[in-house]
């Protein structure tokens, strides 16, 4: 079995049939329910495992550690994902895979790995670079797409389909060479910048949708030429902005539950002094009480505000399969066309020193105000009113599109990995 199986961010099917993406290279547009939460490392994690959140542990993509009261964000370690890979015999019966550009892919059980891992340097800056498994991979790919891959196009301000088209021509010479594995994952980001930028109606979203069709249509050319099936889906839907953002820790920090250091003119949470505490990720953020006593009470702070659509305790996250000690002692939702932020301050004075730049790791939830330049710069904005796309949520109207040359109808994400798996075994 020959098979590359893309993951396309924010390919919604509502969007797709809007932006004429009913069909790439003879495969018509399936409807596919993701996973919820409906978020990057949830559903990759779902794809590999066959397993829902409650088992695999990725609730989103980030989690609070509660050991260590500090929030990590796009960690890529492979081990925190639970479970059997759905590859594993299939490798034991000879096959090989690759992972291109997924996230906590680093340690994984594959064949070969391409991952971006920039080194931080101590004077500020970054050497940009990728972990590659075997270590000629990289370089191999850089012969295929031209030069070297440019993390700044991947993500922040400067963040546009050039990624993605580095990333294309990378796998078709991969996938022409003696050297490309038997199953093999790759990560389309390009409509996930301006969907977030701009909605789903804006030309330049149009102009991403063009691009994401020259590219899927590159590697499903290429794939038939070379004797592989291809499956391409949507990983979320992103959709419209209309109510703004949701500030869960300002809401803690003003009931006393979130506290909060001082230095200099900046508030830093202070999380050993906190009894609780929202990591927020698009649509959904999870909440740790690090004092048990005050669920209760932030359960009812937090409903109470705008744009809140549900907060769910351990029984009513089973309900939706996402019970996990990594889902948070309440895990939240937005109401459609709401998102969630991370700020705890109201004043940009009084904003830690990471809120304006790019930094996924150290920020204690997603901020795609990265995606916008700040007044400075070398700054990013901090205007969360400029967002006007987001995802996370699952139901009617939030359904993906899947493409594949093979004979496949699943109906929910899950139900596609449990086929793949079959398959593979």
């Amino acid at each position: 079995m020959k098979l590359l199986i893309i993951q396309i961010a924010g390919l919604g099917f509502d969007f797709a049939s809007a932006q004429g993406l009913s069909e790439i290279a003879g495969c018509k547009a399936q409807k596919l329910q993701p996973v919820f939460p409906a978020l990057t490392c949830t559903v990759q994690a779902t794809l590999r495992t066959a397993q829902p959140p409650s088992k695999h542990g990725v609730a989103a993509n980030g989690f609070m550690e509660t050991r260590l009261r500090k929030a990590l964000f796009w960690e890529q370690s492979s081990a925190l994902i639970d479970g059997e890979r759905i590859w594993n015999k299939f490798r034991e019966n000879g096959g090989s895979v690759g992972m291109a550009f997924f996230q906590q892919s680093l340690g994984e059980s594959v064949d070969q790995i391409i991952s971006p891992a920039p080194l931080h340097k101590h004077n500020g800056g970054m050497i940009m670079d990728c972990s590659s498994k075997p270590e000629s991979l990289y370089a191999a790919l850089q012969q295929f797409a031209g030069g070297p891959f440019k993390l700044h196009r991947y993500w922040g301000p400067l963040a546009s389909s050039a990624s993605s088209q580095w990333i294309a021509k990378a796998i078709t010479g991969l996938i022409n060479s003696a050297d490309t594995p038997d199953l093999l994952f790759t990560y389309l980001p390009c409509l996930d910048y301006d969907l977030q930028r701009h909605g789903t109606d804006h030309p330049k979203s149009a102009k991403a949708a063009k691009e994401l069709r020259r590219e899927l249509t590159l590697l499903f050319n290429s794939a038939k030429d070379n004797g592989y099936d291809v499956i391409a889906f949507g990983d979320y839907a992103i959709t419209d902005v209309s109510g703004g953002a949701i500030f869960p820790n300002r809401t803690l920090k003003k009931a006393g539950l979130l506290k909060t250091r001082r230095v200099k003119s900046m508030l830093y949470p202070d999380m050993h002094q906190s009894k609780a505490f929202a990591v927020v990720d698009h649509q959904v953020a999870m909440v740790t009480c690090f004092d048990q006593s005050v669920t209760a009470n932030a359960a009812e702070l937090l409903s109470s505000i705008e744009g809140v659509d549900s907060v769910m305790d351990a029984e009513e996250q089973s309900r939706h399969q996402a019970n996990h000690p990594n889902s948070g002692d309440l895990l939240i939702t937005a109401k459609p066309g709401y998102w969630f932020a991370y700020p705890w301050w109201n004043h940009n004075a009084e904003a830690p020193d990471y809120a304006a730049h790019v930094d996924i790791h150290n920020k204690p939830g997603y901020d795609p105000c990265e995606l916008f330049s700040g007044t400075n710069p070398f700054h990013t904005s901090q205007d969360t009113e400029k967002i006007k796309g987001t995802h996370g949520l699952t139901g009617p109207g939030y359904e993906t599109a899947l493409f594949t040359t093979l004979n496949l109808n699943p109906e929910t994400l899950l139900e596609l990995s449990q086929q793949l798996k079959e398959r593979l075994s």
